[in-house]
């Protein structure tokens, strides 16, 4: 009988304690600000543009309506590469993994 009243009111305690929320940690509490401060901003917006004709397939990326990606697949064996938004040049990957 008596082990009764002694485990019930421990149980009882250990429920409350895992119910209460964690203590909130000073960084913590400014990320949980900038991330409900976020939706509040514009995102920009991000475009996949996809091109293709008899010669080859051109995919790039746009955000906020800067070309940020450009990848070129030739048509036939020849292989996928890459074009430097800001300087036109070309970059094949060599080994892809």
């Amino acid at each position: 009988m008596y082990p009764t009243y002694t485990v019930l009111p421990l149980l009882l305690a250990c429920g409350l304690a895992w119910s209460q929320t964690p203590p909130v940690v000073p960084s913590q509490a400014a990320s949980a600000a900038v991330q409900r401060s976020a939706p509040d901003k514009a995102q920009p917006r991000i475009e996949h543009i996809h091109v293709e004709d008899a010669g080859a397939r051109i995919d790039e990326v746009r955000v906020g309506g800067e070309t940020k990606s450009i990848t070129v697949q030739p048509k036939g064996d020849m292989p996928a590469y890459q074009v430097a938004p800001k300087t036109g040049e070309r970059s094949w990957k060599v080994l892809g993994f």
